[in-house]
């Protein structure tokens, strides 16, 4: 019995190596492509037959059911070539978003590239290399994953928020800066460069104050270019946010801030900062819209004479 198997030996081991060597020469790739569809996909999101709802997630746009990805029994090399397809068309809808609803802007890299050399890009928000306050950097992972995102089966098989860092930008855009560091951003990057050769303000309660804060740090720019502003229950305080003199003396000839008052309207009201005439918004106007409407277009022109 041990000599047969001794003798047997040699024989199997020749049937292994045969066998190892036949396989070798099979192409399992193309074995799976046997009886497969044309790996050609639509290129939209509509052509899938799929879109983001409301809520961010990815719905059937007829049944409404999330992303199927066995979409053709036991073809899973064709399956997960339609699950890439549709990742690069998230891809860059997610890039649209960025754009559209973040507002952010996609700089190449390296900056200086030459038309032949290959390039990258970022997103960026507008004051991201001029805000003195603070800085977000996101960093993805690698494999298919781009910018804006965080994993591709969490977009596709849960939301938009799971899967992307909208969330988070979307967040830091909100949390940037205080309405006075908003409003001198608008002035440097806007206001001081329209053409126009008198600019008017109409500034309601803390907008009076992010106004002020705007003079302190632009004091040269406002006067030269702001001819009157009409306050409207102003909340700014010239002790509090230390207004100097000259500042101070400008205000007195060129704003008025209208209050709430029972008084009539245009009444003088006390007060007790050496700052801009403080006068009443009527009791009626008082009712509507703080009383910016009528108040500043019907005695706008007497203020900025």
């Amino acid at each position: 019995m041990m000599a047969q198997l001794q003798q047997g030996g040699p024989d199997e081991k020749e049937k292994t190596t045969a066998l190892k060597d036949l396989l070798s020469r099979i192409d399992l790739d193309e074995l799976m492509k046997k009886d497969e569809p044309p790996l050609e996909f639509p290129d939209t999101l509509e052509g899938f037959e799929y879109i983001f709802n409301e809520k961010g997630q990815l719905r059937h746009i007829k049944t409404g059911e999330p992303f199927v990805f066995n979409y053709r029994e036991d073809l899973h090399r064709w399956n997960q070539k339609r699950y890439e397809a549709l990742g690069e068309i998230i891809t860059k809808y997610i890039y649209e978003l960025l754009q559209n609803e973040c507002h952010l802007k996609k700089v190449t890299l390296p900056v200086d590239a030459i038309e032949t050399e290959p390039k990258s890009f970022i997103f960026m928000s507008e004051d991201a290399l001029v805000n003195p306050d603070k800085l977000l950097v996101l960093i993805h992972g690698n494999g298919v994953v781009r910018a804006g995102q965080w994993a591709r089966r969490l977009i596709i098989n849960e939301d938009l928020d799971s899967g992307t860092q909208i969330p988070y930008i979307k967040r830091a855009i909100e949390d940037n800066g205080s309405p006075e560091e908003h409003a001198i951003y608008v002035w440097d990057h806007f206001i001081s460069q329209s053409a126009a050769e008198n600019v008017f303000f109409v500034a309601h309660s803390y907008g009076g104050l992010a106004f002020v804060e705007l003079m302190i740090q632009r004091e040269a720019e406002v006067k030269n270019r702001v001819t009157a502003v009409a306050l409207t229950d102003s909340v700014h305080n010239v002790w509090h946010q230390e207004v100097g003199k000259t500042i101070r003396e400008w205000m007195r000839e060129n704003c008025c801030n209208w209050v709430s008052s029972s008084e009539p309207l245009d009444t003088s009201v006390e007060s007790m900062l050496p700052d801009c005439p403080r006068v009443s918004a009527g009791a009626a106007i008082r009712r509507r819209r703080s009383g910016a409407d009528e108040v500043t277009f019907r005695t706008g022109p007497k203020l900025a004479r």
